[in-house]
This record gives C-alpha cells, structure tokens and sequence, in this order.
C-alpha cells in the first residue's frame, strides 16, 4: 500500500524548487522581481482559497495536495523557462574554482 504521507512529502521537495527559483529571481531585482513577488503574493491567495473551498465541499486532503502539486509543477515550468538573464544560477551559485 502506499503510504498517505507521500504525496505531501513529494510536495514539499518540489515546492522547494520554485522557492530556489523565486529566491535568484528576486535576488537579479528590477520590473521580473517586483512582478514576481506580486504574483506570488496573489496566486498564495488563490490557492488557499481554492484549498479552503475544496475541503467545505466535501473534498479530501489528497486532493488539495494533488492540487497544489499541480500549481507547483507550473511555476517550475514557467520559472525554469525564461528565469533572468541567461546562466543567472550559474552566476548566483558559482562552481569552486579548481586551484593548481
């Protein structure tokens, strides 16, 4: 049987994702880091609303995380498409130089 904490678990590994991704996004600043943080702000709202809303209509808590998993899943894809400038994780998290 699998075990009912999975799901939960599951998401809490991918949310950390969007939350490295979120963090070098408003690390860079400028109009993409205010935008973020605006929409970061909302789309929270939403989605406890939406929680909220799912559990007074007779909904389980499988499904809330099964929700939230799926709004995880879309801030990775968008946040991983076209995150700052190009290599802006390359350059906020810098590989240890090699000394000879």
């Amino acid at each position: 049987m699998l075990n009912p904490f999975l799901p939960a678990l599951l998401l809490a590994f991918e949310a950390q994702k969007v939350i490295e991704l979120r963090l070098v996004r408003i690390a860079w600043g400028g109009a993409e880091a205010q935008a973020e943080l605006v929409s970061m702000i909302g789309e929270k709202v939403v989605a406890a609303m939406e929680a909220a809303n799912t559990l007074m209509t007779g909904g389980s808590h499988g499904e809330v995380v099964a929700r939230y998993r799926e709004l995880v899943a879309d801030n990775t894809r968008r946040l991983s498409a076209g995150a700052g400038p190009a290599g802006a994780v390359r350059a906020f998290c810098p590989q240890p130089t090699r000394r000879v």
